[in-house]
């Protein structure tokens, strides 16, 4: 018994070490980048953008199951909320929308704490809330728009996740947003600016996941590529980040046709990111562009391009990993608020 005890204390001790923070610089991104896969990609969005899920109309129950089904993922990754104990809701009312009737609804919040500047976070976002069943009971599974982000904040989540346990926590902390309101008028995203967890003073970037399943409309012959919206709108350095991150591991090709303030399309201000950045908060916006089946019941799993999807899950995984664990936050040179403004 005496062995057997002492045997047990040896395997305590060991798994004690390999949870010890280690030095950042030692680590190898590329190895937790590598923990983002296809097929779990494809397994996640299969059941998130299934029939089961009703569309994730805002408020509906078919939202209500894809916030427990991400609370649930979270949990099971061991990765805490930051609103503490099981609670990984933070309740939007419905009386805070403006656009029609709505149910009470909730964003899903996941954190990380950093191990050496945790007051300062980074946020990645996506929304996970679709547009329902149509007056013909069709149902927009929104596999793309934007089961595709949602399941990639999964992904990423976890690679960090498995870093930290690895002794390689983030030195700033993450915060894994996956907000509720969005077709509503980006709702969601702009009550956790109204009503943030944590400063937003301290909050150093946005990364922003909206549709990055697909091939956009005349994209076809483009290769691995994604469009990247509003990464030097504010910060010349955040830009400068991506693309060197870009550069040293991936090579995706990275388009800016949409960052183009004539873009009509105005993509800049329809997404979640906008909430973040017009707080002069530093982001960066994911997005393949629209396709025949955007906002369309045809938007489903079967047509997601999961290699590619993958890449670009990378992409903004060693990314954030470059932000949360460089010295310093992006500096904001091209602010937009004044100081009587703010």
């Amino acid at each position: 018994m005496k062995k057997v005890l002492l045997f047990s204390l040896a395997v305590s001790l060991l798994g004690c070490k390999a949870q010890q923070p280690r030095d950042i610089s030692e680590a190898n991104p590329m190895e937790y980048a590598s923990t983002i896969t296809a097929k779990e990609l494809k397994d996640h969005l299969y059941i998130f953008a299934s029939d089961e899920f009703e569309g994730r109309e805002t408020g509906e129950p078919g939202q209500k199951m894809a916030a427990d089904y991400l609370k649930k993922e979270y949990q099971s990754l061991n990765i805490a909320s930051p609103l503490g104990g099981d609670d990984y809701f933070q309740e939007v009312p419905g009386s805070y929308f403006t656009r029609g009737t709505v149910n009470d609804t909730e964003n899903v919040l996941a954190f990380i704490k950093g191990s050496s500047k945790p007051e300062e976070v980074l946020v990645i976002s996506s929304h996970y809330d679709h547009v329902g069943i149509d007056d013909e009971g069709r149902i927009y599974n929104g596999a793309d728009d934007d089961g595709s982000g949602t399941v990639a904040v999964l992904e990423i989540a976890e690679a960090f996740k498995k870093a930290q346990e690895d002794g390689f926590g983030p030195e700033r902390s993450i915060l894994f947003l996956n907000v509720t309101g969005e077709e509503k008028g980006l709702v969601g995203s702009k009550f956790y600016s109204e009503n943030p967890v944590f400063p937003l003073a301290n909050t150093v970037a946005n990364l922003n996941i909206d549709m990055i399943g697909r091939i956009g409309t005349d994209m076809e012959s483009a290769g691995d590529y994604v469009y990247l919206i509003g990464s030097d709108k504010l910060s010349t350095e955040l830009h400068e980040i991506s693309e060197a991150v870009n550069e040293k591991y991936l090579n995706i090709n990275l388009d800016y046709t949409y960052n183009d303030e004539n873009d009509p399309n105005r993509f800049y201000y329809r997404s979640d990111h906008y909430n973040f950045a017009k707080h002069d908060i530093p982001i960066i916006f994911y997005f393949n562009g629209v396709h025949e089946d955007y906002h369309r019941h045809t938007d489903t799993p079967d047509k997601i391009e999961y290699d590619l999807l993958e890449k670009r899950a990378k992409l903004v995984f060693l990314t954030a990993w470059e932000i949360a664990n460089r010295d310093t936050r992006p500096y904001v040179d091209k602010p937009t608020l004044t100081e009587a403004g703010e």
